[in-house]
């Protein structure tokens, strides 16, 4: 195992943070996976689950069952690590720019195609490897302006050759859920099974450039634009990236910590990072479904929040999910119902208990599409 410090550019004089890495295998070994925890800075059970990996990973590699290679980041923004306000964590928006730190990443199909378009050939293999080179260089030779762009710079140099990336995230209040790119996932549908995703949301796009699709979204946006030019050198999906959902923030607790790192490892012997029998992979626990079909459902007032459904509950549409409490109402309290518009999981909600009016309230996982544009939140 190799620990190693990647400073960030200095805000300000006399500060500079640090982002620490733990690689484990040959640097050159495949596959390569890369895992990260608490991009958010405040969705702290990825955290937890990195601390009890890292346990299993020394093992494995003591006892040489290390094929390819594992690059875990367990703390992966200490800039939001250090924003605080009124006694509060502040790590999903950069104080200085008020920018979500999993969106503005760099569209890497974009920056490679020109340095790759008349190289590439008819072997796939020599063309992934050739486009992991040309984002390679690429990102070397970005010159960040800022400390938030250094961070995404580093995080880039890290992950952009893995071929599984896995962004270890949280909601406020929810059941387990993944999110990822529609042509990551077949290879990422036992990881699904193995932590026992109670949802799976798929999109094509789903707007913003967060994190992982920055990185799966090279291969796909590449071969297409490639296509296009009637370029017709073949280009497999170099990477499989996926947002892990790990319950809500209140979920730091040790026996989920070690279930989802024993499931992550089977996952990595699945994948053949690491040596030994294929793991046992269950049936599916849950339909995978189109983010687009997903329902945030808002307060159509301001109020105090009673839910009637709670994360992990299958709705019909039209049940009811919560009221809205009115006290200062003339007469007697007022009560708002909010009902399902959809049919599906409830797989998020969240945490306050009171909501401003147009405030979110939670979210269905539903099997038809209807929705179109950036389709994640703020």
């Amino acid at each position: 195992m190799e620990r190693r410090e990647h400073p960030l550019l200095s805000p300000s004089l006399g500060s500079q943070k640090h982002l620490v890495s733990f690689r484990y295998g040959a640097a050159d070994a495949r596959p390569k996976v890369y895992l990260q925890a608490s991009l958010h800075a405040e969705e702290l059970p990825g955290m937890l689950v990195a601390h009890h990996l890292r346990p299993l990973l020394d093992a494995a590699e003591r006892a040489g069952r290390l094929r390819g290679q594992v690059v875990l980041v367990p703390a992966a923004n200490p800039i939001g690590l250090s924003q605080r306000l009124n006694h509060r964590a502040m790590g999903r928006f950069e104080f200085g720019t008020a920018q979500n730190f999993n969106r503005h990443y760099p569209n890497l199909a974009n920056a490679v195609f020109d340095s790759v378009r008349d190289r590439l050939g008819a072997d796939p293999a020599a063309n992934v490897a050739l486009v992991r080179r040309a984002a390679t260089d690429w990102l070397k030779a970005w010159q960040p302006a800022s400390e938030l762009d250094s961070l995404r710079r580093q995080l880039f140099l890290l992950a952009h050759d893995a071929d599984v990336v896995l962004d270890l995230h949280c909601d406020w209040e929810a059941v387990l859920h993944l999110y990822a790119e529609e042509a990551c996932w077949p290879p990422l549908a036992p990881l699904a099974w193995l932590l026992g995703c109670r949802a799976v949301l798929l999109a094509r796009d789903s707007g913003g450039e967060p994190f992982d699709e920055a990185l799966s979204g090279l291969w796909w946006r590449l071969a297409e634009r490639l296509r296009a030019e009637g370029i017709k050198h073949p280009l497999p999906q170099g990477c499989a990236s996926a947002t892990v959902e790990l319950r809500g923030e209140a979920d730091v607790s040790h026996a989920h910590a070690q279930a989802d790192a024993k499931a992550l490892m089977d996952y990595l012997q699945h994948v053949g990072v690491i040596d030994g029998p294929a793991p046992a992979i269950p049936a599916p626990s849950c339909q995978a479904t189109p983010l687009a079909g997903s329902e945030t459902l808002h307060s159509p007032v301001a109020g105090v929040v009673v839910f009637s459904a709670r994360p992990g509950d299958t709705l019909a549409a039209g049940d009811l999910v919560a009221e809205i409490i009115d006290p200062p109402a003339p007469g007697a309290s007022r009560v708002h119902r909010v009902t399902a518009g959809v049919a599906g999981v409830l797989y998020a909600a969240i945490g306050e208990r009171y909501v401003v009016a147009g405030g979110e309230l939670c979210k269905i996982a539903g099997t038809t599409p209807f929705r179109t544009g950036h389709l994640l939140g703020a």
